[in-house]
């Protein structure tokens, strides 16, 4: 029985998925700045790169690096957001795939990733006993110089210097702590993390 919390949501209320498309859509219609996560990802880029949004909802962070000339492969386990990242952004891929049994070269995508971003707290709805797992396909996809930019806050069921442990224990390597998504300094008071992992 997976203990996966996006699931736990909808299956609790099945009109969630559709809420939080709406949400970000209305937000964007607003003027919201909803791109800051896919800068910070562009600057660690040539063009050209490949990214792999891990979690990619209805496509936000992905579909704006796909703009920018960058090879994106989404996955997401919820179908509802991966339907609606198809229809609006269809010149990328994207994929319903659970992250901890995610295997890329099972679909003939064999080429490793320059950075796979994971954003909206996405690590923090994962089921605690797949962690480490799905930091373990993290590092199994990464190019050998590549990065992972994961980022998620506190008080939200998933302790950082847990997190520092789990990345420890999949082989990966914190190379940057930010407390923001624009790279403000993370220290002992900070409500957000942004970390950059390399292989170990």
């Amino acid at each position: 029985m997976s203990n996966n919390g996006w699931l736990k949501m909808i299956e609790n209320n099945p009109d969630h998925s559709q809420w939080y498309i709406d949400r970000f859509e209305q937000m964007a219609q607003e003027g919201n700045d909803l791109n800051g996560e896919a800068r910070m990802i562009d600057a660690m880029l040539g063009r050209g790169s490949n990214v792999l949004d891990a979690g990619c909802g209805p496509g936000r962070v992905g579909s704006y690096l796909a703009a920018l000339g960058h090879h994106v492969v989404g996955v997401d386990i919820d179908p509802q957001l991966i339907a609606r990242a198809q229809e609006l952004y269809p010149d990328s891929v994207w994929l319903t795939q659970d992250l901890t049994d995610l295997d890329l070269s099972s679909l003939d995508i064999t080429e490793k990733f320059d950075v796979i971003v994971c954003a909206g707290n996405v690590m923090t709805f994962l089921d605690p006993q797949t962690r480490v797992d799905i930091l373990l396909q993290f590092k199994n996809h990464l190019a050998d110089s590549g990065r992972a930019a994961i980022g998620f806050g506190a008080d939200r069921g998933y302790d950082f210097e847990e997190f520092f442990h789990d990345v420890s224990e999949a082989g990966l390597v914190v190379q940057q702590k930010f407390s923001t998504w624009d790279l403000l300094p993370f220290g002992d008071d900070s409500t957000f993390l942004v970390a950059l992992l390399a292989r170990g």
